[in-house]
């Protein structure tokens, strides 16, 4: 994935602490001049306004969502400095990271993961709040 911030985002890992746990940047540093972008969290939903029942159809569905939804600002994933990740049941992270990898490449944003007993609607599954700078 071509880096397309201009240097707004940048993501460290320190060498005094561990490693990450899991397809993360312990660090993520925005320039002074940068305009910063809260996002309401992304779910699964299509554009035909279903949620489909499969987690993992919930998970890909919800990435789209996100890559049209900082498009719709002029951003691109390289743009995403913090992803706070809900989910209702446990997570297949090989899909997760399949799609995740494919999204944010090489140096993904910081993140943070919370199991939780309930979403907006009783159907989601899984909601991402996405937080940009550009």
């Amino acid at each position: 994935m071509m880096n397309s911030n201009h240097n707004v985002v940048q993501r460290y890992n320190p060498e005094n602490i561990a490693k990450p746990v899991g397809g993360y940047s312990h660090v993520t540093k925005i320039s002074r001049h940068a305009e910063m972008y809260v996002f309401s969290g992304q779910v699964g939903v299509d554009m035909n306004e279903h949620i489909p029942s499969d987690f993992n159809q919930q998970v890909t569905n919800t990435m789209g969502n996100i890559v049209a939804i900082l498009a719709s600002q002029k951003l691109t994933p390289d743009h995403v400095v913090k992803v706070n990740i809900w989910a209702t049941e446990e997570i297949d992270w090989d899909h997760f990271y399949g799609i995740w990898n494919q999204t944010f490449g090489d140096t993904p944003p910081s993140m943070t993961i919370a199991y939780v007993q309930g979403l907006g609607l009783p159907e989601l599954k899984i909601e991402l709040d996405v937080w940009a700078a550009g």
